[in-house]
């Protein structure tokens, strides 16, 4: 077995692992050694210096040396055994719960001196430690500084430790993988040796090379990934889009508005791969309001003037019959446009399913029915999957593959995230983005209000109805539960509904998709003035009309959710404002992120700022799939890092190095079966 089958064995392979101790650990996620190194210590114990009995401390864990003087063995049921020990200080119980008479004899024998350590307590006057497990004769063995791991209920810390010491003392040595100038920067420490200090005590404060180097591991093998996909599509010969840019001037035309210089950049960017004989994977992301669907519809164009078809996918029925009206109202009159969704009759979808395989349908809109095995294509040359920051590695690479080789990809995301995200997140795919927004589009005016001024809330609110605007009202999410959500919105639901009678609505996770689209559509159709939902709300939908939105308790929610939320109005020529109300007892972080989204309307600046004050692993809720979780890494406190992976992997690319150098690499890191999934 080489070292790194043996990191990726089993865990009953480890010396005093049992079939018990192995179920109870695979119940935190630890099944083989490697895992097992990566619950990583959480504190350390210093047993190391020797206490006297009159300088013990109540709470804290200590070790003493004691002569056994006394047994204490009571004959009644569910009382404690004692040993009585001393020092020429005083005296210390050791006191055991649940234990054999002949054990505690074993263990502690009268008259002779042991080792003890342990939590000390104070109890009937006298100092004791309750079923303490680090006894011994040897003092050698107890006068250490052990790590302190999270465990679980069942495996005692004694025994935990025995298994790590076992774990440790066995690590390979494994072949480099880094790079001379790499190791360089990390004083050529070996991945074997940054793991011993990982887990050593002595190095718990320190944050030195080995972590470094660990860090940069866990990077690198993901951008490696990200690179190899990148490689491998660049290599895909396609058939060249030729266009030209007159049909462009009409739906410009039609919008009414002049490109962003951001636009007219990306657009560029997009052409030079759709003419180019490599296919596109690229992201295009773009602020709310920015304008990212027109420059995905004048792509649309280019590709269909080249005689190719496009499919446009939207995460909702909702956006995808707002894409569809759009595309009806600004391409030419002579392009063929079709909407598929869920909703779609029996009867028009087998004409639209038989026009598309004829290569009679130019533009098709729906949701992910467009990628049924039903659905065929005739020359699909454009796949544009909209909002769908949760369509992770894989599946982007698999509906790549299934759209054939002459298939270019745009992925479009309202989600602004720092470009450390962005290299983990989207690091397989170019990138595009659009910061700047049409001039038509106003700044959303952003104030903070505390929830005990509701009654002016509700007076503005019913100011702004009869001016002939419309309204969002979002409840939190509260202690992460859907019954209280639910209720949350109801609550506030039926207190505006005996203001405003028929006029408000009700949207929370609850309700089917067929409830929720009728009230979205009667609110698109100014049936209703008022939609009361938790945050179901959904991205990118166009409510020009809406021109309110009031978020209850603002601090519950993340900035990015906030700004997110924000973009729902704003999106018309109106003049529009978002409250965010909030309880009197606001946390120091609670008001940070209130005044950024008060002082800010760039969702890129935002989200840096958000990703500083809660972590990336929170932003959005990226936990997407083909993306593992970072154990040690963290995009904003180790940039540093992300940036080096990123310029080594550029090195490896310019190079067209083989992987399997990188190999084992990709296999520890859990990267490997990606590979072979997609690749």
């Amino acid at each position: 077995m080489n070292g790194i089958e043996y990191l990726l064995s089993n865990i009953n392979n480890i010396n005093g692992i049992g079939t018990k101790t192995a179920n109870l650990l695979k119940k935190k996620n630890i099944n083989t050694i490697f895992d097992l190194l990566w619950n990583l210590p959480r504190d350390y114990v210093d047993r190391s210096r020797i206490f006297k009995v009159n300088e013990l401390e109540v709470g804290k864990v200590q070790t003493l040396k004691l002569l056994v003087k006394k047994y204490s063995f009571p004959r009644i049921r569910n009382l404690p055994n004692r040993v009585i020990c001393e020092d020429e200080t005083g005296k210390l119980d050791c006191v055991f719960f649940n234990s054999y008479e002949g054990y505690i004899r074993k263990i502690l024998p009268i008259d002779h001196e042991i080792t003890i350590s342990g939590k000390v307590n104070y109890y009937n006057n006298r100092y004791q430690i309750v079923n303490p497990t680090h006894i011994s004769t040897n003092i050698n063995s107890i006068k250490k500084i052990h790590s302190k791991y999270s465990l679980t209920e069942g495996i005692t810390e004694k025994k935990y430790q025995k298994i790590m010491g076992n774990v440790l003392k066995n690590l390979p040595d494994l072949d480099e993988w880094l790079s001379k100038d790499i190791q360089n920067k990390f004083n050529n420490i070996s991945w074997k040796n940054s793991m011993m200090q990982l887990h050593d005590p002595k190095y718990f404060n320190k944050k030195g090379d080995f972590l470094n180097r660990l860090i940069f591991d866990e990077i690198f093998s993901n951008f490696l990934v990200s690179s190899s996909i990148r490689r491998k599509i660049k290599k895909i010969k396609k058939v060249k889009k030729i266009f030209d840019h007159k049909p462009i001037q009409s739906i410009l035309k039609k919008v009414n508005y002049n490109l962003t210089k951001d636009q007219i950049k990306t657009i560029n960017e997009i052409n030079k791969d759709l003419r180019s004989d490599k296919k596109m994977f690229r992201l295009l992301q773009g602020d709310v309001g920015s304008g990212k669907t027109i420059v995905s519809l004048i792509a649309s164009l280019n590709v269909i003037q080249s005689n190719f078809q496009v499919a446009f996918m939207s995460p909702t029925e909702i956006l995808a019959q707002q894409h569809y009206k759009l595309a009806k109202d600004v391409l030419p009159k002579n392009i063929i446009v079709k909407l598929l969704t869920g909703k779609t009759d029996y009867k028009d979808r087998k004409k639209i399913v038989e026009d598309l395989s004829r290569a009679k349908i130019d533009l098709i809109i729906g949701t992910h029915t467009l990628f049924q095995e039903k659905i065929k294509y005739n020359k699909l040359g454009l796949i544009i999957i909209d909002e769908q920051h949760k369509f992770g590695v894989k599946q982007r690479k698999k509906l790549s593959d299934k759209a054939g080789k002459n298939c270019d990809v745009l992925v479009m995301s309202a989600t602004p995230i720092p470009r450390t995200m962005i290299m983990t997140i989207y690091g397989d795919m170019d990138t595009s983005i659009i910061k700047s927004k049409p001039k038509n589009r106003k700044q959303i005016k952003t104030y903070s209000k505390n929830e005990k001024n509701i009654k002016d809330i509700i007076n503005f609110v019913a100011k702004q109805i009869r001016n002939g605007n419309q309204v969002f009202w979002v409840c939190p999410l509260i202690d992460e539960s859907k019954k209280v959500d639910h209720q949350s919105s109801i609550k506030r639901y039926e207190i505006l509904e005996k203001i405003f009678k028929k006029k408000v609505g009700l949207l929370h996770g609850e309700l089917n998709k067929v409830e929720k689209d009728k009230i979205l559509s009667s609110f698109l159709k100014k049936k209703i003035d008022i939609i009361v939902s938790t945050t179901v709300i959904e991205v990118g939908i166009d409510f020009p009309n809406a021109n309110v939105i009031i978020i209850e308790n603002a601090n519950k929610f993340g900035l990015s959710q906030l700004h997110q939320l924000r973009g729902r109005v704003g999106r018309g020529s109106k003049e529009s404002f978002c409250i965010l109300m909030f309880k009197t007892n606001l946390s120091e972080n609670a008001k940070k992120r209130i005044n950024i989204l008060k002082s800010s309307n760039d969702g890129f600046e935002i989200s840096e700022e958000d990703m500083k004050l809660r972590g990336y692993g929170d932003l959005l809720g990226f936990k997407q799939s083909g993306i593992k979780s970072f154990r040690l890494a963290d995009p904003i406190l180790n940039e540093d890092l992300f940036i080096l992976a990123e310029k080594e992997v550029k090195k490896i690319e310019k190079s067209d190095e083989n992987l399997d150098k990188y190999l084992s690499l990709l296999k520890l890191y859990d990267r490997a079966d990606i590979l072979n999934d997609i690749i």
